[in-house]
């Protein structure tokens, strides 16, 4: 999935361009408005929204010499476009929800990288850190069992391929006190799904 353009990535061409400006703000906007954030010619624009109108999604609203467009809130169509916006936010509460239902749920799951800033595209990688329980061996089979079938559960929500970096819960401390090119990156941008925070991973599980 893309997650920086979602809307466009299901909606391509002008259609969808228009939808994602107009998904993203309640207040109304002119022709000029949409086609300058929209990035398409007034021309192009113009073809599109009296199609949307007709459909109910858009509302339009004469004040002359404009005509002001406006999602239609009480459409359908505006709820699942608002939450698709939504998406990247959707999918990090999604994946919390299913870490907390494994079989052996982690001490803590963090994402990173271009998921975590936001710049995921349809080409990226969901990178993570999947903090393991102490007590529990990475050969251990119903951990690793549980692992897959999370990780599996992202990938089918999502279509991005997922990138576990695994770690003991007493490891924690020292990886990302020893640095490195990966744990600084996690420390800075790292956005936690699931469990403890970093600063209570950095204090309660020092080793």
């Amino acid at each position: 999935m893309d997650f920086v353009r979602p809307i466009e990535a299901l909606i391509p061409g002008v259609q969808g361009k228009v939808l994602a400006v107009l998904a993203a703000t309640t207040a109304e906007l002119n022709l000029r408005t949409i086609a300058e954030l929209a990035g398409v010619s007034q021309a192009q624009a113009s073809r599109v929204l009296p199609r949307l109108v007709q459909l109910g999604v858009v509302d339009r609203r004469e004040v002359p010499p404009s005509l002001l467009f406006r999602l239609a809130p009480e459409h359908l169509m505006t709820g699942l476009l608002s939450d698709l916006r939504r998406s990247r936010e959707i999918v990090l509460a999604e994946m919390g929800r299913c870490a907390g239902e494994c079989d052996i749920p982690p001490v803590s799951v963090i994402v990173f990288g271009s998921f975590a800033r936001g710049e995921a595209d349809a080409k990226s990688d969901l990178d993570v850190v999947v903090v393991r329980p102490s007590d529990i061996d990475d050969s251990d089979d119903s951990w690793s069992d549980s692992l897959a079938q999370w990780r599996q559960q992202v990938r089918r929500f999502t279509g991005n391929p997922v990138e576990v970096l695994e770690v003991d819960a007493s490891d924690v401390s020292s990886r990302l006190s020893s640095g490195g090119d990966v744990w600084p990156v996690v420390q800075e941008e790292g956005v936690v799904i699931f469990g403890l925070a970093i600063d209570e991973l950095m204090g309660v599980m020092g080793g």
